[in-house]
């Protein structure tokens, strides 16, 4: 039996990792596996919920994918109108110029449902959840440092991006 089937007869998996903090070293996640991109995110009418709350899930729960593209703030001015960051619409300043994500890339895209250990710090305004536009907003309740971005209103894309500068994978 090679390593792969003996992970397989204990109900793991090879590939699976586990996302820590990079400064304690507490579990943020269960193992989780990699897609290959981050999907797009479901249709969802949020106008027309009975209850407010976040959209489904753009990432399955149990699998993570890694953003290629900008993500988060600082958003800046834009020379060509377009989405703000990935799955996003658009986004303009007061004076109607529309802004782009210069955030970070390279975070890990995980279904927050996935999340464990993890608060809110603060939340960017909106109506009834998180935004990405406001930086950092979620830290490891451990030891308080600032590890992810939750995206959590409404009319947005519900994920948790993991910042890869302050987490790391290890194997389960």
């Amino acid at each position: 039996m090679d390593g792969d089937q003996r992970d397989q007869a204990r109900g793991g998996n090879a590939d699976a990792v586990v996302f820590v903090c990079g400064s304690c070293g507490v579990a943020l996640t269960g193992p989780l596996t990699r897609l290959p991109a981050v999907p797009e995110a479901p249709f969802y009418a949020w106008w027309d919920a009975d209850e407010p709350g976040p959209s489904p899930a753009t990432v399955p729960s149990g699998r993570y994918a890694i953003e290629t593209e900008p993500y988060g703030a600082p958003l800046v001015v834009a020379e060509v109108p377009g989405p703000v960051m990935p799955r996003r619409g658009t986004k303009s300043n007061v004076h109607g110029q529309p802004l782009v994500s210069q955030g970070p890339r390279g975070n890990i895209v995980v279904n927050p449902d996935d999340a464990r250990g993890l608060e809110l710090r603060h939340a960017s305004p909106a109506c009834c959840g998180a935004t990405p536009d406001g930086r950092l907003n979620q830290l490891c309740a451990a030891c308080g440092t600032l590890v992810a971005t939750l995206c959590s209103d409404c009319c947005l894309p519900y994920e948790l991006h993991l910042s890869p500068g302050h987490v790391r994978a290890v194997r389960p």
